[in-house]
């Protein structure tokens, strides 16, 4: 696959694991993920990065990688695939991830062939995110269970929803951008971490959208 993999978590064994796992794949690159400037250098030589998480005991031990990710001022970062990997899914952890604007938890253990099917579906298929006060990420109505955890779930408010589509060699084309009420599918927690490279005033505007990815309208059906 032409994309390039940023590997993040702690450096135990199951992170070394991960490593060559995906290393076996056939990707252009496979890197140990030490901060969110590399990615974005890297994307001016591979349009697509994957960011892949190694398993953690506690998934709130991926919201700094995830809020790099997802916050980031660069959209062509923003719009980056990230996956949680991990021996012991569930469906907190698929909530928790979820909630931080995971595209994907994938089960562990799975074959080079597996894995790669499951990561190519991130690239040349088209996408829905969400934009909202304090969540950037794919649409969560798929992850919609009951939460008892005690977090203050509130819902409302403006959002944008974008259409786009991942191309190795194109990088990330927006197809389409809407402006929208409050909706469940938007639904955020308070201790989220605010949005940054957005204007305050609504509506809010990803900084620097043109020239980084390209947004075009779908043609009339």
């Amino acid at each position: 696959m032409d994309a390039y993999v940023y590997i993040a978590g702690p450096d135990d064994d199951r992170c070394a694991a991960l490593f060559d796992l995906v290393s076996g794949i056939g990707f252009t690159g496979v890197s140990s993920f030490r901060g969110i400037a590399q990615v974005s250098e890297q994307i001016a030589r591979n349009p697509i990065c994957f960011i892949l998480c190694s398993s953690v005991a506690d998934p709130r031990q991926l919201r700094a990688t995830a809020a790099a990710v997802r916050f980031c001022d660069q959209p062509s970062v923003r719009f980056s695939p990230l996956i949680y990997l991990t021996e012991h899914p569930s469906i907190e952890t698929t909530m928790a991830c979820a909630n931080m604007g995971f595209d994907d938890v994938v089960a562990l253990p799975q074959s080079r062939a597996q894995l790669r099917e499951r990561l190519e579906h991130q690239v040349g298929e088209m996408k829905v995110y969400y934009e909202a006060s304090g969540y950037f990420g794919p649409d969560r109505r798929r992850n919609t269970v009951s939460r008892r955890d005690g977090a203050d779930v509130r819902q409302g408010g403006p959002f944008r929803r974008f259409e786009l589509i991942r191309d190795a060699r194109s990088g990330i084309s927006v197809m389409r951008e809407e402006m929208g009420p409050a909706d469940a599918a938007v639904a955020t927690l308070q201790d989220r971490a605010p949005l940054r490279g957005v204007t305050e005033a609504w509506p809010p505007r990803i900084s620097g959208l043109a020239g980084l990815v390209s947004v075009r309208e779908l043609p009339a059906s």
